[in-house]
C-alpha cells in the first residue's frame, strides 16, 4: 500500500508523526519520568521489530556467537547504545525546553556528518550559519508559557541533553550504516532496538516505578512508541527507496520547524522571535549541507 502514496506524502507524514509522538510524551512529563518515557517508546519499537523479524535476529545473534564475528557484535552493540543515550539525552531535554528548540540543536548532528567529510568553505558557511543558529537560542529567553517558572538552570541542562542527543545522532547515522552493511534487512536494527530497550530499563523502572502500569501512560507509550519510531522508520525506509539521499536531507531538514510548530499547537510552547530565527538558520544550514553532500556524491565516478 505504501508504494501507492507518493514520496513526498510519506517524509512529511513522517515527520509529523515523530513531532507528534514527542508533543505526546512531553504532555506526560507530569505524570512520569522522562526516563519512563523513554523505556515505553523503546519497548513498543523493540516489540513491533522482534514480532516482525524477531526469527531473523536471533539467529544472526547465532551467528556472531558462532562465527566469533565479535567485530560485528561490536558494531550492533554501539548501535544500540547509541540508540538508548540518543533516545534517553532528547527525553530529558524536551522535558526541559521547548520542542521546537531541542529538535534544534538536536540536528547539529546529522549536519556535522554532511560537513564533517567535506573541505568547502561553501560547508564551512552552513556550519558557521547553524552555530549562528544556536548562538541566538543560548541567548534569547525562554518565553514559552510553559518554561516561565522554569530555572535558567534547568534550560542549561535541557540544551545540554539537546546537544548530546545531537552528538549522539551523528553516531546513529554512521552506525545504522555500519549495521546495514554487516547484517540483512532490518536485522540489526531489530536487534540495536532491544538492546536499547534492555539498556534503558533500569533507569526507566528506577524513576518511574508503578506508573508505567497505569493504563492511561501505557496506552500514551504504546502511541508515542508507534508515532516516534515505527511509523516513520517504516516510511522513511520507503521515502529512501525513491529518492536520493541530497532530496531527502532537505526534505528532512524541515523537522525543526515542525517541532516547533507542534510545540505551539500541542502544547502552548510560544517562541520568540530570535528563537524561530534560530530554528531557520539551522533548518537552512540542514538543507544546505544537504544539497552539497548530493552534489559531492554526484562528482565521485562510478566503477
Amino acid at each position: 500500500m505504501l508504494r501507492l502514496v507518493p514520496a513526498p506524502l510519506l517524509i512529511a507524514t513522517g515527520i509529523l508523526s515523530v513531532q507528534i509522538g514527542a508533543g505526546l510524551a512531553t504532555r506526560l512529563f507530569g505524570t512520569v519520568s522522562a526516563a519512563g518515557l523513554t523505556g515505553l517508546r523503546l519497548w513498543v519499537a523493540a516489540a513491533v521489530l522482534a514480532g516482525l523479524g524477531g526469527r531473523a535476529a536471533v539467529m544472526a545473534m547465532l551467528g556472531l556467537w558462532r562465527d566469533r564475528a565479535w567485530r560485528d557484535a561490536a558494531v550492533v552493540a554501539g548501535f544500540g547504545l547509541t540508540l538508548a543515550v540518543m533516545n534517553f539525552s532528547i527525553y530529558q531535554a524536551f522535558a526541559r525546553i521547548p520542542l521546537g528548540i531541542a529538535v534544534t540543536v538536536e540536528f547539529l548532528g546529522p549536519l556535522g556528518v554532511s560537513v564533517a567529510s567535506s573541505r568547502r568553505r561553501l560547508d564551512l558557511a552552513w556550519v558557521a550559519l547553524a552555530g549562528s543558529g544556536v548562538a541566538l537560542l543560548g541567548t534569547s529567553g525562554i518565553t514559552s508559557a510553559s518554561l516561565r517558572a522554569t530555572l535558567h538552570g534547568s534550560a542549561l541542562v535541557g540544551l545540554a541533553c539537546a546537544l548530546v542527543a545531537a552528538a549522539t545522532w551523528a553516531c546513529y547515522i554512521l552506525l545504522s550504516a555500519s549495521t546495514g552493511r554487516r547484517f540483512t534487512g532490518g536485522t540489526g536494527l531489530t536487534i540495536a532496538m532491544v538492546l536499547a530497550a534492555v539498556l534503558i530499563t533500569p533507569a526507566a523502572v528506577a524513576s518511574a516505578g508503578r506508573t508505567l502500569l497505569r493504563p492511561a501512560v501505557l496506552g500514551t507509550g504504546v502511541a508515542v512508541g508507534l508515532l516516534s519510531s515505527v511509523i516513520p522508520y517504516r516510511f522513511e525506509l520507503e521515502t529512501l527507496r525513491r529518492v536520493s539521499a541530497r532530496v531527502f536531507g532537505i526534505w528532512m531538514s524541515l523537522e525543526p520547524a515542525v517541532a516547533a510548530l507542534v510545540g505551539v499547537v500541542l502544547l502552548g510552547q510560544a517562541l520568540g522571535f530570535r528563537q524561530w530565527l534560530a530554528i531557520a538558520c539551522v533548518t537552512a544550514a540542514t538543507a544546505g549541507a544537504a544539497l552539497g553532500a548530493g552534489n559531492r556524491a554526484a562528482e565521485v565516478p562510478q566503477a
